[in-house]
């Protein structure tokens, strides 16, 4: 063994006799990696310019977005990185960068770039020849920013994949769509993007096809399709592409979509790798408190009598219609609550599937006149509105409507409070996002081109929560930390409003359809101009650093100026998992709660050991794991959060096998009343085995 890796694997030496860790061998771990082996496969070149001169003329680093700085400017910029003196706070981070994001040679023996260096290029490729964003890009991103993995992977290199790695599509119920879109899912798949899609308006099983009935085959046979193209167009053979399908509950094939996730479906039905989400709008949730059956439709009836597809419909204002119609089958009568127990008997079995709350993502979304928000992405933090692509006959043109990409970065909250100047930080990494949108192209899916054209969205995301409140003594889930990230997403909400106004009125352009937004109206702005304003306590101002409280009069003026100059972005914020980008930055994944104090990964044949980040053996009692976490004190917090962020936040829900379907039931409906939009995965820990630290992996 390395003895890096020994050194590293031996922080655990005294923890099962005594429960301390031994950190300093973290540190010595990280020392000894660079010695042995950063520093001896490190290209050394005699200076910036001939570092720059040899990627590019070895096809390592694209020469055009070089060529729009001066040789002088690029020395000052790298010079501005390694002032910040950098240094990997765990062997995890450090090795993490090294094994997956750090320049090597075709061959893979040599490292090309140290840390400071790929930054320099991120910040050069997306500032695209604005010298001053270059350099606020290198602070941003040395202080508290991190782009998305793709972004930080793929910025500036001559061969690279996009910097977008999250799609949504919408699926028509002709067979034009069906093969269209899985064209599609192939082409993002090679891009290596998660992909989701919407199949709730898609005739169920046994649905007339020309007036035949019983022709239609349903939803799952589509979905087995997408399944195999994600297998099928697998990036080079590096992993399978990554999907997932949505389907309303009140479509007719529900059951046995609920059922694809089950380690014993049948064959027929079984879904081995396709994520599956449910769409659940209130009116479910109403007739489960009354113990009534709800009534399954079809959505090709939906459209021929409505006109409409049942995707862009609100199953709560319509159902009763529904019932009434004579021209709308009533496919099946379900008991509410029994189906909903089947739901939570697949999640404890597999973790799906995900579940998106309808009524609580479109009531309070922001573009509600301009569409509906239909689906979600593979992880259930984008939540924009989308319009169905007609896809017509090979002598036709297409109508191509709006489809998602997901422009994704975070913020490090930890880092962020001790930035003298968070404006500017939210400032500068809303300008890195919007760049990051305007170059994204994705040619061969025109829906997701022209969406991004025309409605410039980003997600700004967050994480390090549960570390930044170890490291000033509050627990995850008390009142201090809920006021903490109340506060805290209230100023990032804020200021990346005004930077959206800033670059609309910069660019003369505003997103389409903003005159019928919240926005333009004013609605969105009221309940923080009628809010009583509050001093945080003082406990809460320290936890706060820099990060200033946004008063009711703040949010007047802004209002004015959303109102006489516009808004250049459609959505501005979502929160993600974050995985690899978190260890890279030491930070505790998104605003989750830890799921152990100490992780354990085995990586081929070595082991690799992550302490959480500033824990140490006085604070570790702070570090209270996911699975000991109070639910509903969880869902809490994220309700705080959420009422600030105009998309979503991936929610994941911790269990252990002593929890019934019904204590799972009840917490789901307790996020769903206290307004959260989704729910990501449910993730069980069997508590019948006594566990040993070293064996959680």
């Amino acid at each position: 063994m390395k003895s890096y890796l020994k050194l590293n694997n031996e922080v655990l030496n005294q923890y099962s006799r005594t429960g301390l860790l031994e950190l300093e061998k973290d540190r010595e771990a990280t020392r000894r990696y660079f010695l042995e082996y950063v520093n001896v496969r490190l290209r050394y070149f005699i200076d910036i310019e001939e570092k720059i001169r040899y990627l590019v003329d070895e096809g390592y680093y694209e020469r055009e977005f070089l060529d729009l700085y001066d040789i002088n400017f690029i020395k000052k910029l790298y010079k501005k990185a390694y002032e910040y003196n950098f240094r990997f706070p765990s062997f995890m981070s450090a090795s993490k960068f090294y094994d997956a994001y750090a320049m090597k040679s075709r061959d893979g023996e040599e490292i090309l770039e140290k840390y400071e260096d790929r930054i320099v290029i991120i910040a050069l490729y997306l500032a695209q020849g604005d010298k001053e964003l270059a350099e606020r890009a290198v602070e941003a991103i040395m202080e508290a920013y991190q782009p998305a993995t793709p972004t930080a992977l793929n910025s500036g290199k001559k061969a690279r994949g996009e910097l977008v790695s999250c799609f949504k599509l919408s699926m028509d119920d002709t067979m034009n769509s069906i093969a269209e879109n899985i064209g599609y899912c192939l082409e993002l798949s090679r891009l290596g993007g998660g992909v989701g899609v919407n199949l709730t308006d898609l005739r169920p099983l046994g649905d007339p096809i020309k007036g035949i009935i019983n022709r239609a085959s349903g939803v799952i046979p589509v979905a087995k399709l997408l399944e195999n193209s994600f297998s099928y167009s697998n990036q080079l053979g590096q992993r399978n592409g990554s999907g997932v399908a949505y389907l309303n509950i009140f479509h007719g094939d529900i059951e046995s979509f609920i059922s694809s996730k089950k380690p014993n479906a049948d064959d027929k039905i079984r879904l081995a790798t396709l994520s599956t989400g449910i769409i659940i709008p209130n009116i479910f949730f109403e007739l489960m408190k009354r113990d009534k059956d709800i009534v399954l439709f079809s959505p090709y009836d939906i459209y021929r009598e409505y006109g409409k597809r049942m995707s862009e419909i609100s199953i709560t204002e319509m159902y009763y219609e529904l019932l009434d119609n004579p021209n709308i089958r009533k496919l099946k009568r379900l008991n509410a609550r029994k189906l909903y127990t089947e739901v939570k008997k697949a999640q404890f079995e597999s973790g799906y599937p995900f579940e998106i709350f309808d009524d609580n993502v479109n009531d309070v979304h922001p573009l509600k006149a301009i569409g509906r928000v239909k689906m979600s992405n593979l992880c259930t933090e984008i939540l924009q509105v989308q319009h169905t692509s007609n896809i017509t006959d090979q002598d036709e043109p297409n109508e191509y409507g709006l489809d998602v990409s997901c422009n994704l970065g975070s913020i490090d909250i930890h880092a962020a409070t001790k930035v003298n100047d968070f404006e500017r930080l939210i400032d500068t990494s809303m300008r890195l996002l919007t760049n990051v949108s305007l170059m994204t192209n994705i040619k061969n899916v025109p829906s997701v081109a022209k969406a991004n054209q025309m409605m410039h969205s980003v997600g700004l995301g967050v994480m390090n929560l549960h570390g930044h409140l170890v490291s000033e003594e509050i627990l995850y889930g008390s009142h201090e930390a809920i006021e903490f990230i109340d506060c805290f997403m209230e100023a990032v909400n804020y200021y990346s409003l005004k930077t959206s106004v800033q670059i609309a009125k910069e660019r003369g352009e505003v997103f389409y359809g903003f005159e019928k937004s919240d926005y333009a109206t004013g609605e969105y702005f009221t309940a923080y101009i009628s809010k009583e304003d509050r001093e945080p306590t003082n406990k809460i101002k320290k936890a706060l650093g820099h990060v200033p409280i946004i008063s009711s009069a703040m949010w007047k003026e802004l209002s004015h100026q959303v109102k006489e100059f516009g808004l250049f972005h459609s959505y501005r914020l979502a929160i993600p998992p974050t995985g690899s980008i978190s260890y890279i930055r030491s930070c505790t994944a998104s605003i989750a709660p830890i799921t152990e104090r100490v992780e354990v990964r085995d990586y081929a044949d070595s082991r690799t050991i992550y302490p959480m980040p500033f824990m140490n053996n006085e604070n570790m009692d702070y570090y209270v794991d996911a699975y000991n976490i109070d639910p509903y004190k969880m869902i809490d917090l994220y309700a705080a959060a959420q009422k600030h962020i105009d998309q979503g936040i991936s929610l994941t829900l911790y269990v252990t096998d002593q929890w019934t379907t019904e204590q799972l039931a009840k917490v789901y409906i307790y996020a769903w009343m206290k307004g959260i939009k989704t729910i990501y995965y449910v993730r069980q820990r069997l508590q019948t085995i006594e566990e040993c630290i070293a064996c959680q992996i």
